[in-house]
């Protein structure tokens, strides 16, 4: 008998995610300078009001006021109508040096050494499944790509729907077989803000009407949608309160729409605001990674890594593999875990530099998820390195494929 299995995202302009990309907008502006700044930045928004707190130490001086104010313009709240605005918005900013009986166990050696010790305790998971095109779930990815191709329009081609708001919510349900492979849209659940610009109904007809002809065929292939398809478009009415004078966000409350959308697994801490020494961060991205990597290599259609870490100690405490019953290689998941451990050094340091994550890269991280995106170099820059496959003939190799 077939299933259901439901995703989630938000837009940029959702209150969590503009905390997320406040804090990752000032880790960049810190690691600009100084690359080796210790940085765990947490931000809340509310009607007009931002507020940072966190521990930092960075050689850096940064205008913590000017990012915030940028980033939320870039964002695109920029009329005082909004109650939350780019210009207008009162900013606090409460920030101290990180803990010294932290930075004891996480500062890095000299020369070649790399043994630093992890920033924290915890586990991480990193996932991918062959299922689309960016290797992750289906729902999650047709997720993502409603609310950016939104913000895409409500940005570049406001021509189009030019009542939008920064805030936006998707959710798509995916019918699978038996086997466990993706048959078709069940349903899509759209919300987006908007200006107040009608009657209810007219607006509502109108929104609905735009969605359904301007958005979802740009995303959502036409042969996974059929007459039983069901639309649910701003299903609770008017949507023209929203943002921060809506609903209170934080930093690290959108840790499912970050990562797999309930898929696989997710560790314990969140992302945005944490310099890569925070394992947090590092080891999920790691873990993607080779997941990913595996995947492609063909040896599994599924695969769930989890690593887990002691803080101050630089080598993992254990690092689990499950392939939901899809391995296609003659190996328990126990010798798979052991192969990974000798292809893919997971210490906190190598991973650092495997993927060079202290690069100013993660303010574009911090909407639209932080897995399944295209890598890319801009101005000397490489963003989403963990999602490059460049370790598959390594896997092939190792696996005798």
């Amino acid at each position: 008998m077939s299933y259901l299995f439901t995703s989630e995202s938000v837009s940029e302009g959702h209150p969590d995610k503009i905390s997320d990309q406040i804090s990752d907008a000032i880790l960049d502006a810190m690691l600009k300078d100084d690359p080796n700044s210790r940085v765990a930045c947490e931000t809340l928004v509310t009607t007009g009001m931002v507020v940072v707190a966190g521990e930092i130490t960075t050689k850096s001086y940064v205008d913590i006021q000017s990012v915030i104010r940028k980033t939320i313009k870039k964002i695109g709240y920029t009329k005082a109508e909004y109650k939350f605005d780019a210009e207008s918005c009162g900013v606090m900013v409460s920030l101290h040096e990180q803990s010294p009986d932290i930075a004891q166990g996480v500062d890095e050696g000299t020369g070649t050494d790399l043994d630093q010790g992890a920033g924290d305790q915890g586990m991480m998971f990193g996932y991918a499944t062959n299922e689309t095109e960016e290797y992750m779930p289906m729902a999650l990815a047709f997720s993502h790509r409603l609310v950016k191709e939104l913000a895409e329009i409500r940005k570049n081609n406001s021509e189009i729907m030019p009542y939008l708001r920064p805030d936006a919510k998707s959710q798509v349900t995916i019918e699978y077989s038996d086997e466990g492979k993706p048959l078709r849209v069940d349903a899509i659940v759209l919300s987006t803000q908007h200006d107040d610009f009608a009657d209810e109904a007219t607006m509502l007809k109108k929104i609905s009407e735009d969605i359904k002809e301007h958005l979802i065929p740009k995303v959502i292939p036409a042969e996974l949608i059929d007459e039983n398809t069901s639309f649910h478009i701003n299903p609770t009415g008017i949507f023209v309160i929203g943002g921060p004078h809506g609903d209170a966000g934080l930093t690290g409350r959108k840790i499912i729409v970050d990562t797999y959308g309930g898929k696989g697994a997710h560790g314990g801490g969140a992302f945005s605001g944490k310099d890569s020494s925070k394992v947090d961060r590092s080891a999920a991205y790691a873990t993607r990674h080779i997941a990913k990597n595996l995947v492609a290599a063909g040896i599994a259609d599924e695969i769930l890594v989890q690593v887990a870490y002691a803080i101050g100690v630089s080598k993992p405490v254990s690092l689990t593999v499950s392939t939901y019953g899809t391995s296609k290689v003659e190996l328990s998941e126990g010798e798979i875990a052991d192969k990974i451990l000798e292809i893919f050094d997971m210490r906190p340091k190598a991973i650092v530099e495997r993927f060079k994550l202290k690069q100013p890269i993660f303010s574009d991280s911090a909407a639209y998820g932080h897995m399944g995106r295209e890598p890319y170099t801009k101005d000397g820059l490489e963003f989403f390195t963990w999602e490059k496959l460049d370790y598959v003939d390594k896997v092939k190799a190792a696996f005798g494929i």
